[in-house]
């Protein structure tokens, strides 16, 4: 490329009339990531012939890149309006006005650059990535599977449709693509851990461990092996998880200069807080914050909710809708335009709680959307990005010597970082142990943690429990039929009765916190702990056994058992965790004195006190604020009660 460059430079020096010498130098350019000079060049092409449509196209390319969309979909304009046959503009405006969140022109000029070239392979993908975001799952597996049938060496949509898949549950299709789409190409962005994330979904442990050394060895290589999520269920250390998220926010959100530095702004009446998600409905981090929101103290805060996920109008976003002094949805915006809208309300302190979660728009924040930006409770770990500032946790999450682990500033809670609320109803409906498919008199161990946080080490240790407790079952969410058939069958393997497994279905919040009472114990898994789940069996009053681990995620239950009163329940090792669950399935009266202290404590330990946890977020919220207005620098911050 840099010899492309200099000889049609000396193309141009030699005769600078002829508009295909600049295009060209533009092209090279552009292949070398020199947008704005390319950019340049495609004007001077442009200047000399005003309808060079090529280069109308590729200059709407590189404006892309440098994401001024609406200049590039100007670009593209010009192009249609030159030649309304031009399949190439139309499907490159697509690309731009899905960046612009207006999913639905996007689909629509996608579908037109298919009219005019039905053979149009990256038409299709790009349709396909419109409708996956759209959540039209079996559309963007139509459209992917199209793509492959024009392109079958076309890695990407093959990972896209393994990924399109798994949205629809179908793991063993998904991880069959994933396959595909690494055969071709062996280094494909973060396909490997998506495929492993995929057979965890499912139960599918064949190469467990050799599959995580792999993916460990990429991380450890600087390599994208795979997003964030699926690693907090995973054995990999602390500082492989940081990498991992240096890489991903790097690479997919880098921090974004465009919008300028931003002013200072002068001392409000009132902190401007700013609250980001896409799950501002029935969804288990709202059911966590909701009362939050409530009882801030809005003489002190002014809340904004900026919401960018589905419209779901439940009784849960009618009820948090209500606790914002203003709620705004900014699904069709672009992550820019979310930025600037947060600067121009001059919201102080922008908190994020998705992280890398389902739906996160952390481009947002790469804009620097508020002076003060704070990760809480969505994501499990660092966000591995300079323009976080602060992440809320407690000392017993991340500890003084895990710091080096996260790259933002801790804010210090006093107890659990993890708010809850004490509005969640518990179903009054009596469920007997028979409707449930429970045995009615043997002891019930039950788990319902994601099956992807199973891993085979811990499913072991629950066969050695059962195998040590006569006539007692374990008690499974049924997230899919794939599985519930692994599980069955590893179980086998492992010399279990199937019978000894019983799985429930998903439903309602009220009806699974009373069903909760039919178990006698909640077996945790590690190292990805119960979250939302630990929260619902503690507060139906179903003690939760847990083991601690190194990393933030395998520290989330002990978090909860401390703040709680129950550090008896929290073990260090997998041995120590299986021997305390056979002691408390084999002695009633020890279990039952457990069970009287978690009633006791639950409306008197920190836990479950919400107005105390909103003092104690408020004051750090203040402190961060405080700094802001002194001119300091984010610094650790520690919260006493």
């Amino acid at each position: 490329l840099d010899d492309a460059v200099e000889m049609i430079g000396l193309a141009i020096g030699l005769d600078s009339s002829i508009p295909t010498y600049h295009s060209n130098y533009g092209n090279a350019l552009q292949e070398l990531k020199q947008f704005v000079l390319a950019i340049d060049s495609y004007d001077r092409a442009i200047h000399i012939k005003p309808d060079f449509i090529e280069a109308y196209v590729n200059r709407g390319a590189a404006l892309k890149e440098l994401q001024q969309l609406e200049e590039a979909i100007a670009s593209y304009d010009i192009a249609i309006e030159l030649d309304p046959l031009c399949s190439v503009a139309y499907s490159n405006r697509g690309i731009a006005l899905k960046e612009l969140r207006q999913l639905d022109d996007a689909v629509a000029s996608y579908e037109k650059a298919i009219s005019l070239n039905p053979n149009y392979g990256e038409a299709y993908y790009n349709l396909g990535i419109t409708q996956y975001e759209q959540k039209k799952f079996d559309l963007a597996t139509a459209s992917y599977i199209k793509a492959i049938t024009l392109n079958p060496e076309y890695s990407e949509a093959y990972a896209n449709l393994g990924a399109s898949f798994k949205e629809l549950k179908k793991f063993k299709s998904a991880v069959e693509n994933y396959e595909i789409a690494l055969a071709i190409n062996p280094n494909i962005d973060y396909v490997l851990g998506m495929k492993l994330h995929a057979k965890m979904s499912a139960c599918s442990w064949q190469n467990f461990e050799d599959s995580v050394l792999e993916l460990r060895n990429k991380i450890q290589q600087n390599q994208k092996a795979s997003s964030c999520l699926p690693l907090c269920a995973l054995p990999i250390p602390p500082e492989e998880q940081l990498q991992a998220a240096r890489i991903w926010c790097n690479h997919l959100h880098p921090f974004n200069p465009k919008l300028g530095p931003l002013s200072r702004y002068s001392g409000h009446k009132r902190i401007r807080l700013g609250y980001f998600s896409a799950d501002f409905h029935e969804h288990a981090t709202t059911n966590l914050i909701a009362e939050l929101f409530e009882l801030h103290n809005r003489d002190n805060f002014e809340l904004v909710a900026f919401s960018f996920g589905p419209n779901i109008n439940d009784s849960m976003r009618n009820r948090v809708s209500q606790a914002f002094d203003r709620f705004i949805d900014v699904t069709t915006l672009s992550d820019e335009s979310v930025a600037q809208l947060s600067r121009d309300l001059e919201i102080d302190i922008a908190v994020d709680i998705k992280g890398f979660t389902q739906d996160e728009r952390l481009g947002i924040f790469s804009y620097r959307a508020a002076p003060i930006q704070v990760s809480y409770l969505g994501y499990p770990g660092t966000l591995g990005s300079d323009y976080m500032d602060y992440l809320i946790a407690d000392k017993l999450l991340i500890p003084p010597e895990s710091q080096k682990h996260y790259t933002e500033k801790i804010v210090y809670l006093p107890h659990s970082y993890q708010v809850n609320d004490r509005q969640k109803l518990i179903s009054n409906s009596l469920i007997s142990r028979e409707k449930l498919g429970l045995p009615k008199d043997s002891f019930v161990f039950c788990c319902f943690n994601n099956n992807y946080k199973i891993t085979p080490e811990v499913f072991d240790s629950w066969i050695r429990i059962l195998g040590n407790v006569p006539g007692s079952v374990l008690w499974l969410l049924e997230d899919n039929p794939e599985a519930v058939e692994n599980l069955r069958n590893e179980a086998t393997h492992r010399g279990l009765e199937t019978s000894r497994l019983i799985f429930a279905k998903r439903i309602d919040l009220q009806s699974h916190l009373a069903r909760h009472q039919a178990a006698d114990l909640f077996l945790d898994t590690f190292p990805c702990n119960a979250h939302t789940s630990a929260s619902d069996s503690l507060w139906s009053g179903l003690p939760v056994l847990t083991r601690i681990g190194e990393g933030f995620s395998s520290r989330v239950a002990s978090s909860l058992l401390s703040s709680i009163f129950l550090p008896e329940l929290i073990t260090k090792t997998q041995g120590d965790y299986e021997s305390l669950a056979i002691e408390l399935a084999e002695n009633p009266i020890k279990l039952k004195a457990i069970r009287d202290k978690l009633q006791n404590n639950q409306l008197t330990s920190p836990l479950f006190d919400t107005p105390r946890f909103t003092k104690n977020i408020e004051l750090g919220y203040s402190k961060m604020y405080e700094r802001y207005q002194n001119n300091l620098s984010p610094d650790y911050i520690y919260i006493q009660d």
